[in-house]
């Protein structure tokens, strides 16, 4: 029974599983973005949105934690100099996993984890969203009532008047 064990073990051991996580996690600091299956992303996520937490208070003990974690300097100093800063008002939810289509050779489910903030496309989108404005399929109102008018006017006079519909 696995009760209140929590973790994916992965197939591998304590030693392997932290090892691969931290070079994952230098990896995904570095490049903003990399391709693995799912069930490494999601352990991952687990792993590293807490050492972006500590980023956020920039102190010689927090730099150490991050350190004994990722044991890279460029990507600690990438990650309190850089990330830091671009995440320094998000409570939380700084990675974002993506599915993508299975793995040929063993059918795995394979996805991209991907900083929030460093996704260009979707940032993009979300500002022409914000620009858009509603229009309406019907014509301006006052080009509308000019034409009701003439037809009103038109109606009016004993003869019998020729009415056009109004241009579009």
């Amino acid at each position: 029974m696995r009760h209140n064990n929590k973790i994916n073990h992965l197939g591998r051991t304590h030693s392997h599983r932290e090892l691969m996580l931290s070079n994952m996690a230098v990896s995904l600091i570095t490049h903003k973005r990399i391709f693995t299956t799912l069930a490494k992303a999601k352990e991952l996520r687990k792993y590293v949105e807490p050492l972006i937490t500590k980023s956020k208070e920039d102190t010689t003990h927090s730099r150490r934690v991050v350190f004994s974690n990722l044991r890279d300097k460029y990507a600690v100093t990438e990650l309190f100099k850089e990330i830091s800063q671009k995440i320094g008002d998000r409570p939380g939810g700084y990675t974002r996993i993506i599915k993508l289509a299975n793995r040929l050779g063993d059918n795995a489910v394979t996805c991209f984890i991907e900083l929030v903030d460093y996704n260009e496309l979707m940032l993009k989108e979300k500002g022409s969203k914000a620009k858009k404005t509603r229009r309406s399929r019907r014509s301006s109102g006052k080009s509308a009532a000019v034409a009701s008018a003439s037809v009103f006017e038109a109606s009016l006079v004993d003869e019998p008047a020729k009415t056009e519909a109004p241009a579009e």
